[in-house]
């Protein structure tokens, strides 16, 4: 893989254990979920669901969480729910430590809060293999030199900002990026995830040739082609990129 890309999913890799806060039972909780606004109650427990509960004390909560249960539809006010049995589970000197690292996400400037916000976003978005492909990558990037890695991460720094948010898509997709983006920009909500599903589900092979035959499509027909690759079935879609690129 390119230099870029070791760099840009070493960087995504690393999001879901910016902060780790240990519970009594000893597992971790990531607490990197970007929190903003009135996002901050609602996220500000972002943790692994347990066992969904219908009530739980909120006595032990900061007010704010308290307040916005009442205000949020019931699958939120559900989630917050869950993520409150974790929090009545800290320890005062585990509250003040997500506490602090809430504070330090307020002292960031809002690009950054951005950049990392859209980095949690996409992790979540991608299939789990590649999730562990990305945490592989990000130890092995953590062993390199300090002086190595900085060197990477300016150069990383230094190509097109298009190109490095399509490192985001993971490191499959992110190294086809280039070849496809004509595809996925100006991606309309309701096609995102389909389409992305269809693409981690192509082999590489298959991504090149799809980049060939979005290099030949027109701006005006690519949304026709988006749909009619998202409606392909998956045993189909050797076939109708050879069908197509023949045409």
């Amino acid at each position: 893989m390119a230099v870029a890309g070791i760099v840009a999913v070493g960087g995504l890799a690393g999001i879901p254990t910016l902060a780790a806060t240990p519970l009594p039972d000893g597992t971790a909780v990531s607490t990197a979920t970007p929190v903003d606004h009135d996002d901050r109650a609602a996220e500000a427990v972002a943790m692994t669901a347990v066992a969904p509960v219908s009530s739980v004390s909120l006595d032990a909560l900061p007010a704010p969480l308290a307040e916005l249960l009442s205000r949020l539809p019931e699958a939120d006010a559900m989630r917050l729910r869950r993520h409150a049995v974790r929090w009545q589970a800290w320890s005062p000197p585990q509250r003040a430590a997500f506490a602090e690292r809430v504070a330090g996400w307020d002292a960031l400037d809002a690009d950054t809060r951005g950049g990392r916000r859209e980095a949690w976003h996409a992790w979540q978005a991608l299939p789990e293999p590649q999730r562990e492909r990305l945490g592989e990558m990000a130890r092995g990037f953590a062993q390199r030199p300090e002086a190595e890695r900085a060197e990477l991460r300016k150069r990383f720094a230094a190509l097109p900002q298009e190109q490095r948010r399509g490192w985001l898509l993971g490191p499959a997709l992110g190294a086809d990026y280039p070849r496809l983006h004509p595809l996925l920009a100006q991606l309309p909500a309701e096609q995102q995830a389909p389409l992305l599903d269809v693409l981690h589900s192509m082999s590489a092979a298959q991504r090149r040739q799809l980049g060939v035959l979005v290099q030949r499509t027109p701006p005006q027909a690519r949304d026709a082609l988006r749909r009619e690759l998202i409606a392909t079935p998956g045993e189909r879609l050797q076939q109708w990129l050879w069908e197509r690129l023949e045409r």
